[in-house]
């Protein structure tokens, strides 16, 4: 059984994103998406974009430092901070949320801290950045409410979509679950199973409750504002390098370009909920249902999402190669000098 859960656990977010790739290209005509890839697009810029994806992950492991740091890991050294990151997103292209797992035991060895202790900052980090994530998508529905609105007005799935969030019976359903399950939990709470869960909860709540009482956390806040300021240039600088996204940057209309770059980069960002291979398929499907909110074809928005999930995704290779090689040398330096 402990198998079967395995092969599911792998295979169902690999036929999600095939699902989802298969979708948008029986959508779109595939011969026009290839003649855009081949001969519309500026690949000067999307170098500078596999720059921003380094100094980006470099970045967020600086600030996982802070973290270990004040839940007693110790110093990390930067270079072994910024291969944990480098390490854990190559490693998610192969499988959802394997990269977080290697991180985290990766560090917990090297370290030779508990387990559990580098588990609460690494939960601790991705709330942080689901609190972003909302915090963004709330500004993007204040500027950008406009053609959101006008997406749902003119599409079926859009009025579909907005009937299903407004059903009293959908929130009262879901409050009731909600409900049900606290209150078995709080009757049962002398289980050991239950036990093992609140034991899980109170580590969790302590890692991220860190963020607030440690030492460095305006330093923290800094670097949380340059890591998604480096995301959103991944998607903006990316306008550039073809053409139909580079009409939007001239229009003064748009914000010279900086509203449809939010919402595409807030879509995408949201789109990380879903399972998948390093966000192949859910991302490139919200990219592109983004950019068709400014009237991006669906073949240009595909041939864009492919294209910057791409490179941004050789750039991961390259830094896990390199990761590879960085943690082969510094294990044999350690063994040399224990």
């Amino acid at each position: 059984m402990s198998k079967v859960k395995k092969i599911l656990r792998y295979l169902i977010p690999f036929l999600f994103s095939a699902l989802l790739i298969w979708w948008l290209f029986r959508k779109v005509d595939f011969y026009k998406v290839m003649a855009i890839i081949r001969g519309e697009v500026d690949y000067r810029w999307l170098l500078l974009v596999m720059a921003i994806v380094v100094l980006s992950h470099c970045i967020r492991g600086i600030r996982w430092g802070y973290q270990l740091r004040a839940a007693g890991v110790g110093d990390v050294p930067p270079m072994a901070l910024c291969c944990s990151i480098f390490g854990a997103y190559s490693l998610n292209l192969l499988v959802p949320y394997l990269g977080e797992a290697w991180r985290i035991v990766y560090i917990s060895k090297r370290q030779k801290a508990p387990l559990s202790t580098v588990v609460g900052t690494d939960v601790g980090d991705r709330i942080s950045d689901a609190i972003v994530v909302v915090l963004l998508l709330c500004l993007s529905l204040a500027v950008g409410h406009s053609y959101i609105i006008s997406f749902i007005e003119r599409y079926s799935v859009g009025k579909r979509l907005l009937e299903i969030v407004s059903d009293v019976w959908l929130w009262l359903g879901f409050t009731g679950t909600v409900a049900v399950i606290a209150t078995a939990l709080y009757f049962l709470r002398n289980n050991g199973h239950v036990k093992a869960l609140f034991g899980s909860c109170r580590r969790v709540w302590k890692g991220f409750v860190i963020l607030f009482t440690m030492k460095g956390r305006w330093a923290y806040l800094w670097l949380t504002l340059g890591i998604w300021i480096c995301y959103y240039l991944e998607t903006y600088i990316a306008f550039f390098a073809f053409p139909y996204t580079r009409a939007l940057i001239t229009d003064p209309h748009l914000g010279f370009g900086l509203l449809p770059g939010l919402i595409a980069f807030v879509f995408g960002s949201m789109s990380i909920a879903v399972p998948s291979n390093g966000g192949l398929g859910p991302w490139n499907f919200a990219v592109m249902f983004a950019l068709s909110l400014f009237g991006v074809s669906d073949a240009d928005g595909t041939a864009f999402s492919l294209v910057v999930w791409s490179t941004v995704s050789i750039t991961l290779v390259i830094l896990g190669i390199y990761t590879l090689c960085y943690v082969a040398v510094s294990g044999k330096r350690h063994q040399s000098n224990p």
